[in-house]
């Protein structure tokens, strides 16, 4: 199990630099591709991925008619609306801004959790909320000079992106008692391309726009960020777990300020990167803890079960 837990780690390590890589790729790629069917190519490729893997782990389809109105949404709210957000925003932000705003999709998560199900909520976790938006708040508070320039607008879409990735999560966490990771995976994925198929079929790229170094962009964003980098990020939630998972998705951010500097030579403001490591170690305070509060209250659950069968007994 221990040697499992170090592989994993270097698998996690890798893939954060990958998914840094999968915003160079992207800025790339949007030079010459319409949003939307930059989207439909890559879930089309990811599609092959994941249905080469469910071919080899599970044959079974299993979709539930019922559940079809909530995988649109899904697909709807995650892979369409997250990362069209996200990816607009990349022609008004540089890159290390925009997942640096990102990195607060834990904080964002916690608060609706709050006012949705009125979860416990520790001072350690409120200090990491206050923390996140102060973090936000001197980012773009640097920018102040520039914000009516367009990266205000840049800022709305990368908030937005928070929402609608929390979104997300909650609906899909309404369907994971009924499907595998990788089954769940697959149906939200074939909602996306289905969804996206009528638009993006009437607005593909001419032929000689496609050049070797577009579809090697194009083949890593699909292929190796959404289908390979999935493999390992469930692989992942099964042996470190949601907390140790999510605390290695927060560094995301440092390796996409490396690699826009590298590709693009984008820089931020020292007070930017002061704010990022705000921003990053208050999520990370905030996932830390929420995971301790979690495993807690389900050892009490646990505990109050066998409880309740001995009474019966």
């Amino acid at each position: 199990m221990k040697s499992q837990k170090t592989v994993m780690y270097l698998l996690m390590a890798v893939l954060v630099v990958a998914w840094g890589l999968d915003y160079i790729a992207a800025k790339k790629c949007l030079y010459v591709l319409d949003v939307f069917v930059l989207l439909f190519l890559r879930y089309c490729l990811a599609l092959v991925v994941v249905w080469t893997i469910k071919l080899i782990v599970d044959r079974k389809l299993n979709l539930h008619i019922k559940d079809l109105p909530l995988l649109v949404l899904c697909a709807i709210t995650g892979e369409i609306g997250y990362f069209f957000l996200e990816y607009t925003a990349i022609s008004y932000l540089p890159l290390s801004l925009l997942t640096l705003i990102l990195a607060g999709v834990p904080v964002v998560s916690l608060i609706i959790e709050k006012i949705l199900y009125n979860r416990k909520i520790t001072f350690i976790m409120v200090a990491g909320v206050i923390g996140s938006f102060i973090g936000v708040a001197i980012i773009i508070g640097a920018d102040f000079r520039v914000l009516m320039n367009g990266r205000i607008l840049g800022y709305l879409l990368a908030f937005g992106a928070v929402i609608s990735w929390n979104i997300y999560n909650f609906l899909t966490a309404k369907l994971h008692d009924n499907y595998s990771d990788v089954s769940l995976s697959f149906y939200q994925i074939s909602c996306t391309s289905l969804i996206l198929a009528p638009y993006a079929l009437r607005h593909l790229p001419e032929a000689g726009v496609m050049t070797p170094n577009l579809m090697g962009w194009l083949l890593f964003l699909g292929a190796i960020s959404a289908g390979l980098g999935f493999v390992i990020y469930v692989r992942s939630l099964d042996i470190l777990g949601v907390t140790q998972t999510a605390l290695f998705s927060n560094f995301l951010p440092i390796s996409t300020t490396i690699l826009s500097w590298a590709f693009f030579k984008e820089m931020i403001a020292p007070i930017q990167i002061f704010g990022g490591i705000i921003v990053i170690t208050s999520a990370c305070v905030v996932i830390f803890e929420k995971g301790r509060v979690d495993t807690a209250h389900d050892i009490k659950e646990a505990y109050l079960t066998n409880k309740a069968l001995e009474v019966d007994r």
